[in-house]
């Protein structure tokens, strides 16, 4: 497994995107939403150009997105099942070899206007 660091940013992204769950769908479906989050962040720091990884690079250079999609299977095995996952992990490697978490935004969202600042430099 790939070193990985999750950004302020993206840290907030969930912390938003956790309190929307449970004021909406309550404590149960939050939960299993976080355990998604967790599998889909494990699942690229395996393998970061694992099925469902897509290279963005009309977002910014070396930059990935990864639905949550894709780790629904692993996710429910560990009791969270979430039938419509919305969210993309939006990452990428840095120059240390590390995975970075950069956002982790709604797929209706226009991800270019939601781009972390340091990775278009």
């Amino acid at each position: 497994m790939i070193d990985y660091v999750i950004a302020p940013s993206a840290r907030r992204d969930i912390a938003e995107i956790l309190a929307w769950t449970e004021e909406n769908f309550g404590v149960l479906a939050m939960e299993r939403y976080q355990k998604l989050i967790g599998s889909a962040i494990k699942d690229i720091a395996e393998n970061p150009n694992r099925l469902g990884s897509v290279s963005r690079p009309e977002i910014a250079k070396s930059c990935r997105t990864y639905h949550l999609f894709y780790s629904r299977k692993r996710a429910a095995r560990a009791g969270a099942k979430v039938r419509k996952p919305r969210h993309f992990l939006l990452f990428r490697m840095t120059e240390q070899g590390a995975l970075e978490i950069g956002r982790v935004l709604h797929d209706s969202m226009d991800l270019t206007e939601q781009i972390p600042e340091e990775y278009v430099r």
